[in-house]
């Protein structure tokens, strides 16, 4: 996987909001009897929910926010403004993958029906850019 991951540059991997290393699944998981997960009927209306009110508060989804609505749509705590500073540094990302990061970080958010990101979505937009480094 690392040496695939090579062949890509790195501004261009910059670029990819999420980037998820998927493991080999056992059979068990894949069998006839493995326990049900979340139907896609479901997912679907999580999405269209969280992307109506993306429009509904900035006219947009979150994917094509500017900088400008960022600030305003995905204002920070003083904790989570922390946590990201934490995960810029430490993972040494751009300002093109902070901007990333708070977009996914949105949605998130929106999926779960929270008015604000907390730690938790931050958390876990930040871990979809870990497997690029």
């Amino acid at each position: 996987m690392t040496r695939y991951r090579g062949r890509i540059s790195g501004p261009l991997l910059d670029r990819i909001d999420l980037q998820v290393e998927v493991a080999r699944q056992p059979t068990s998981v894949l069998a006839d009897d493995a326990p049900p997960c979340e139907p896609s009927a479901a997912v679907r209306v999580r999405v269209l929910a969280a992307r109506e009110r993306q429009i509904e508060r900035a006219g947009v989804a979150n994917g094509t926010l500017a900088a400008r609505e960022l600030a305003r749509d995905c204002a920070l705590g003083a904790a989570e403004q922390r946590l990201l500073q934490r995960a810029i540094d430490g993972l040494q990302l751009s300002a093109r993958a902070y901007h990333r990061i708070l977009r996914v970080a949105r949605t998130l958010a929106d999926l779960g029906g929270a008015c604000r990101i907390d730690a938790v979505h931050l958390a876990e937009a930040v871990s979809y850019r870990r497997t690029a480094n």
